[in-house]
């Protein structure tokens, strides 16, 4: 089981007094807790020996922070027709309430109830104090991800009877807990709480009672103080093994990648090779002398327009316009003719002028030339005379 070193925080006027002298600043408590059990405890720097002796023993330390009760004070709510949830966004906001100040300067938590109605304690103090106590924490070596939580000190106690005021000593501070209230004991604080609950005795509990509280509150924390602006931003961890695969497998990805890239190009340059024998062989055939497939190409276009076919057949263009018609069911076909120099003529019928510009501009996307004349039919439609130059 993990090791827990309980460690108290300095308050936030010594913290301030004695920056930037802090190494020496004693811990007002700590405690070792190993495998569930108290080891030991003190006051002062003796947790530092506690801690390198761990360490050098390669054992898994994390810490359990307690924050003064003096800079971290508690109230107590119940909400008994809330759920958990409910009830400790509830608390936090009616504390916030009551704060006295400026409310953006406060840093108010609540904990959450185990069950609905349950009390459940909601921690102010401020963020100011949670600066000190993370720059002091990190001055000490002690890293955000060892460390189980920063608790509120007065929270530690459990609730009293009816009537009773509860107390012990944690460090140099006498910790109070009523129904409603953990703090500081002051002595006229403690005659207004009393008067107010109807406390009429105080109980001390003793050292060992104290340190089976804090110990209880150690290893399940039931409040921390790192929420907010102060939670604890979680690392990812990666698996060793895991970030093995994943370089294999990206690797593999750029190998694959590769080898498609590289076969779709093998296959486009096969397939471009046998579509230029193609030309040639059918170029040979006619008699065509030509150094490349381009050149044969050029000669037998050059041959099929003297004979009037090729792209200046009327199948050509025709074919081009038709295809255009199919997209514009508002336009119809009058007339029809083709000339021997590859242009054909027709006579487009629409409602509107505007059902004949799909069609011309489907040509001019085809890269044909076009020559329209609009005029008006003789049954109320538009009409246009256009031409289609057959050689793009």
């Amino acid at each position: 089981m993990t090791d827990i070193l309980i460690l108290g925080l300095p308050n936030v006027a010594d913290l301030a007094a004695q920056a930037p002298d802090w190494p020496r600043l004693d811990a007002p408590y700590w405690a070792h807790i190993a495998d569930g059990q108290m080891v030991s405890s003190g006051a002062g720097n003796g947790w530092r020996s506690v801690r390198d002796q761990l360490l050098g023993q390669s054992r898994d330390l994390s810490y359990a922070l307690l924050a003064p009760a003096w800079d971290a004070p508690v109230r107590y709510r119940a909400f008994p027709n809330a759920s958990p949830a409910q009830a400790s966004t509830a608390g936090r906001l009616d504390v916030q309430q009551q704060i006295l100040g400026a409310t953006d300067q406060q840093h108010v938590v609540a904990g959450l109830p185990s069950r609905a109605g349950e009390s459940f304690a909601v921690a102010v103090t401020t963020h100011s104090a949670m600066a000190l106590w993370l720059a002091w924490l990190a001055e000490q070596g002690i890293a955000s991800e060892d460390m189980r939580a920063i608790m509120p000190a007065a929270a530690l106690w459990p609730e009293p009877a009816e009537g009773v005021l509860l107390g012990a000593a944690l460090g140099d501070e006498q910790i109070m807990r009523s129904r409603s209230l953990g703090y500081a004991a002051d002595p006229v604080i403690d005659e207004l709480l009393r008067a107010g609950d109807g406390a009429a005795d105080v109980i001390w509990m003793t050292d060992a009672e104290r340190d089976v509280c804090a110990a209880n509150a150690a290893m399940q924390p039931m409040l921390d103080l790192r929420s907010g602006r102060w939670a604890v931003k979680q690392r990812r961890s990666w698996d060793g093994a895991m970030l093995w695969w994943i370089k294999r497998l990206a690797l593999a990805l750029v190998v694959l990648t590769i080898a498609i890239f590289t076969v779709q190009m093998l296959r486009l340059a096969s397939e471009r090779a046998r579509a230029e024998q193609a030309v040639m062989d059918k170029a040979q055939s006619l008699n065509i002398e030509a150094a490349d497939a381009a050149s044969a190409e050029a000669e037998m276009d050059r041959r099929l327009m003297q004979r009037g076919g090729g792209p200046l057949a009327f199948s050509v263009p025709a074919s081009a316009l038709y295809a255009a018609l199919g997209d514009a069911p508002a336009v119809s076909l009058k007339t029809l003719s083709h000339r021997a120099d590859g242009t054909l003529s027709a006579t487009l019928g629409a409602p509107r002028v505007e059902d004949l510009n799909p069609v011309l501009l489907a040509l001019q996307a085809k890269a044909y030339r076009i020559t329209a004349q609009p005029m008006a039919g003789s049954d109320g439609q538009q009409m246009a005379n256009i031409t289609i130059r057959a050689v793009p």
